[in-house]
């Protein structure tokens, strides 16, 4: 990793942070409630509050669990102010200009309608930088199910229960979530894919 897109993912991990305690000390919340409403270990909040840690997509998920807020506004900025939601009739046009990323250093993060809070889906463009499985610390599983796009290059998914498929651009995958799943690319340039993932309550057993 070069020393530039280390200090990008250092400075976004540590936003984030901020954003996430942030979030649970405006609600008097400690780190134990957000624990038990979310499913994550204490010591996984601490260190994604003081920038030790960058979150994977099923860990981000239970966190907006715990900390009662869903995906979208975890993601979002605070510089920018909250948009207006809609009561009926809810539409969003989402602007590629007005992509938020955040940069996990395996994925690069790009939600998609910030406008709409408490979606019945969440959908993300990913930037997939993970060139080796190797660099996923944990397992990635999540309540739900998942279906992923590939929208150009190439990826290859890895899960606990099949092998390893290779997926080019125009190709497909939907599965249940609860499968541990991570995505590295394959092809010259970092893949680029669309992901949605629907029925993601985390009250399940699942871990971080």
């Amino acid at each position: 990793m070069d020393h530039t897109r280390s200090n990008l993912i250092e400075t976004e991990r540590t936003a984030f942070g901020e954003r996430v305690q942030r979030l649970r000390k405006s609600q008097n919340l400690t780190l134990q409630q957000v624990s038990d409403r979310g499913g994550l270990a204490i010591s996984t909040i601490s260190k994604i509050e003081n920038s030790h840690l960058s979150p994977t997509y099923d860990v981000m998920l239970k966190l907006s669990e715990g900390l009662g807020t869903d995906l979208v506004s975890l993601l979002q900025s605070s510089s920018k102010p909250a948009p207006k939601t809609i009561a009926t009739g809810r539409l969003a046009v989402t602007r590629g200009c007005d992509l938020e990323a955040l940069n996990t250093g395996t994925y690069i993060y790009e939600p998609i309608a910030a406008q709409l809070k408490s979606t019945l889906i969440n959908a993300t463009f990913v930037q997939v930088t993970a060139r080796h499985i190797k660099e996923f610390e944990n397992p990635i599983r999540h309540a739900g199910e998942e279906l992923v796009i590939v929208l150009f290059g190439a990826v290859e998914m890895h899960t606990d229960l099949y092998e390893p498929i290779r997926l080019n651009a125009g190709d497909s995958v939907y599965y249940d979530a609860s499968m541990s799943h991570a995505y590295i690319s394959v092809s010259e340039e970092d893949a680029r894919i669309l992901n949605i993932v629907s029925g993601a309550s985390m009250k399940g057993p699942l871990n971080a």
